[in-house]
């Protein structure tokens, strides 16, 4: 992988762990536990802690228990990005927002013991799981490499002479 492709992807991660970070010091700073403000009908700004992974999964795991298994899964999809060929930018830049997402979410866990979540889709009768910037980029960058494993299969479907006979 050449320099400049590798510090833009780095740069990817970079910039998701400040503006996640950023974000949450300021909905700590600026927010009273529980409290929710509105933005839209359908959105809103509700502070709260997540002793567990996503969606509160695993809350009854130990913190160290957490961070180990963060600082595993870091690791691996570390590996599947660097190991994916330069020419799957799309999946790389995906494997970098996950990175980014996980690394600021490690980093709430290690300094508070929980992750601040913040955002809250919600209607009258129903409201989405809380959840972060961090698990925002997390998301998307999985979307990116599954939409770009999609695409390179039936690429290489069409590639394939047909072989009914």
């Amino acid at each position: 992988m050449s320099s400049k492709r590798f510090f833009s992807l780095f740069a990817i991660i970079v910039v998701a762990v400040l503006t996640d970070q950023i974000i949450k010091y300021l909905v700590e700073a600026g927010m009273d536990y529980q409290q929710q403000i509105d933005l839209l009908p359908f959105l809103a700004l509700f502070r709260v802690h997540n002793d567990g992974i996503a969606f509160s999964m695993l809350s009854g795991m130990h913190d160290v228990a957490l961070i180990a298994l963060t600082v595993v899964v870091i690791g691996f999809v570390s590996y599947l990005w660097w190991s994916t060929s330069p020419d799957r930018w799309v999946s790389r830049a995906g494997f970098a927002l996950i990175i980014g997402g996980a690394v600021g979410n490690l980093i709430d866990r290690s300094v508070h013991g929980y992750v601040i979540d913040y955002i809250l889709f919600h209607l009258p009768s129903w409201s989405f799981a809380v959840f972060n910037l961090a698990d925002a980029y997390i998301s998307v960058g999985a979307a990116l490499v599954v939409i770009e494993e999609i695409i390179a299969w039936i690429k290489e479907r069409k590639k394939q002479p047909d072989q009914a006979e």
